[in-house]
């Protein structure tokens, strides 16, 4: 599957996708008239129906351990980030037990931290080269400041323990979206399924060799519900790229003002 076109808009992958099934559907079908003009109709036309049934199954089998896979990664690139959202406004809100210029410190650098998530790891991520290293100075001072203080009561020192804890929450919850933000369905799974569904349409169009009319409608709608199942897996295969995908508008949330 091509880089670019996860970028795309899901209207005009869909578009795409479907104009590519098209013409492996044309083609087969021009295959198979042409095989039929040169005399070949009895011997294909003796291919058994019956082998569309196993064929389909394992396609809609592979398709749908793929479309798990997508999802899981969905579902844990989205708790990642409400992680990392959920432990950075515990730091803020524990930071109000250091009045004064602390306080104010770890809000700015929060908020600054968030800014360069949203401006620099998210781009990053939706090319697939987003770093663990790649972890913000903000984060850093963060830390240091944090240890830095000196509780003045039990309070003061429960509080920076938290702040510690949730630190290490957010750092966590980070990194969990930059390894998950690599993830994506490999070239090797993408060939499987585009080989059965080649084998699906080579069958069909043998099948009804004898009846032209009838294998272009058959061919028509199996490469439909290919693309259509193309289009679920690809727009959603790579959880922070494209028009689905996992935003920073948590993180936006709550970023201090």
């Amino acid at each position: 599957m091509p880089d670019w076109l996860y970028h795309l808009p899901v209207v005009w992958m869909a578009l795409v996708i479907c104009a590519g099934t098209a013409l492996v559907a044309a083609v087969v079908y021009g295959g198979a008239l042409a095989l039929a003009a040169r005399g070949h109709t009895a011997k294909l036309k003796a291919i058994s129906p019956v082998m569309l049934t196993p064929l389909a199954v394992l396609f809609g089998l592979i398709v749908a351990f793929i479309c798990s896979q997508v999802w899981n990664d969905a579902q844990r690139a989205n708790a990642a980030v409400a992680s990392e959202a959920s432990a950075l406004r515990t730091v803020v809100l524990l930071a109000a037990n250091f009045p004064g210029e602390s306080e104010g410190r770890v809000r700015a650098l929060v908020r600054r931290h968030i800014q360069d998530a949203m401006n620099q790891e998210w781009p990053a991520m939706a090319r697939q080269e987003a770093k663990l290293w790649m972890l913000t100075a903000e984060a850093s001072e963060v830390l240091e400041l944090t240890l830095s203080v000196r509780p003045q009561n039990d309070v003061q020192s429960l509080a920076q323990r938290e702040m510690l804890s949730a630190l290490q929450s957010a750092n966590d919850a980070r990194r969990e979206r930059i390894v998950i933000s690599r993830s994506s369905i490999d070239w090797v799974k993408w060939a499987v399924v585009y080989l059965f569904a080649l084998l699906i349409l080579i069958t069909i169009a043998f099948v009804h060799i004898d009846n032209s009319g009838t294998a272009a409608i058959a061919l028509t709608l199996f490469s439909l519900g290919v693309a259509a199942c193309v289009v679920l897996i690809a727009s959603h295969n790579r959880p922070f790229t494209g028009e689905i995908s996992v935003g920073p508008e948590l993180l936006l949330q709550v970023m201090p003002q």
